[in-house]
Formats: C-alpha cells, sequence, structure tokens
C-alpha cells in the first residue's frame, strides 16, 4: 500500500487527534455509548452462512476467549491505512451487478464488491497483519431509510469503532448514524447475537 508522505502524515496527524479525543471521552457523559448493549443468539445472514460453504477453512474456527484491541496511535494509523486503502480500492458495484443474484458475500478480488465485500476484505487485511479476529466483528445495521448495511467493529479498550465503506472516517459507533441490528460474537464468529441499541433509528448516517 503506498502513500505520499503528505498523506502518511495527514493519517497520522488524524490519528493523534482522535486518540486523544477517544482517551478524553472515557471517563465523560458518553461512557455507556462506548459499548453497545449485546442480546440473545441470533440467526447469522444467510450471506454468511453462504460464505462459510465456500471458505470451510476461514470458518472452521474453534470458540475463544473474547479480546479487545489497546488503542494506540500506532494502531490507529494502521486501521486508518487499511480501511482507507480498500474504500479508495475496491469499486463498488450491487451484487445484481457483480454476481448476478440479489445477495452474495465474498472477496472483492476482481476489485469489485458492495459492502459486504469492503467488510471482508477489511476483516483478512487486518488478521493478516496479526489483529486478534475476536476484536474484528461482522455487523449488519440499518440507515435510515431502513435499508440493510454491513460495516466492520473493531472493539477497542476505548470503545467499539466502524469502518464502513460509506465514510471514510472511522467513527465511534455511536456516532454513525446507523441502527445496530445484529453481528459476530467476540468468542466464535460463526454465532451471531442480537444488539440492544437503545438510540432512536432516525439518525442520519454520513455518506461517502
Amino acid at each position: 500500500m503506498k502513500r505520499s508522505s503528505a498523506r502518511m502524515l495527514a493519517i497520522a496527524g488524524a490519528a493523534a487527534i482522535a486518540i486523544v479525543m477517544t482517551s478524553t471521552s472515557v471517563t465523560g457523559a458518553n461512557e455507556p455509548l462506548l459499548f453497545v448493549s449485546t442480546g440473545p443468539a441470533a440467526r447469522a445472514p444467510i450471506g454468511w452462512i453462504d460464505f462459510c460453504e465456500r471458505y470451510r477453512s476461514e470458518c472452521d474456527t474453534r470458540p475463544s476467549a473474547a479480546r479487545d484491541v489497546v488503542l494506540t496511535s500506532k494502531v490507529w494509523k494502521d486501521l486508518v491505512s487499511i480501511n482507507r486503502w480498500v474504500n479508495d480500492t475496491i469499486k463498488p458495484v450491487t451484487d445484481m451487478e457483480h454476481w448476478g443474484v440479489v445477495e452474495k458475500w465474498d472477496y472483492p478480488d476482481d476489485g469489485k464488491g458492495d459492502c459486504e465485500e469492503y467488510v471482508l476484505l477489511k476483516r483478512k487485511m487486518l488478521i493478516k497483519a496479526g489483529w486478534p479476529r475476536e476484536a474484528l466483528l461482522v455487523t449488519v445495521v440499518r440507515d435510515k431509510k431502513g435499508d440493510g448495511h454491513a460495516v466492520l467493529t473493531v472493539k477497542t479498550d476505548k470503545g467499539e469503532f466502524v469502518l464502513d465503506n460509506q465514510n471514510e472516517d472511522i467513527l465511534p459507533w455511536a456516532q454513525t448514524g446507523y441502527r445496530f441490528v445484529k453481528r459476530q460474537s467476540q468468542t466464535d464468529p460463526n454465532v451471531w447475537v442480537a444488539l440492544g441499541d437503545p438510540r432512536p433509528a432516525t439518525m442520519t448516517a454520513t455518506s461517502r
């Protein structure tokens, strides 16, 4: 992933600012919104089930202990870099345009995909870079119009952050404007849990 020196400096600067803002919010009034509450088991998306049929080795995992990422300035810089690279590199197309079907989750090996392809590639790259799988959670949300959308939730010691192909900025989950529906369990990626999002569903998401 090649970047110009100016852009890398901009990323580093943004990372430093974000870390400071995040750190100051840990003891603030919004502390309950740093982490979304999880509920009972939920049905896994059909796209994930089909993905696991085709990528059995990636889904054939054993339950493990939950792990959160310790959010440092370097960690944030790496997260921003991978998120932006994927967003800038993959061409957005619908599943019907891409695969000729309504719903399919896959890796964007041909450089094209919709929200799930962005999520799967970011997750794969972060795991390859040494990030714990237990902190990288595929998440289903709904936007202001009620349409379904997939994002990647990164669980850290300073809160839960969202990687989104519709927004270059990595935001705390409560600032995305989405209604959080369900996501992978930290202990088992093949188990999905409902999310207890207490906020109204009328907040506006930031478009890319």
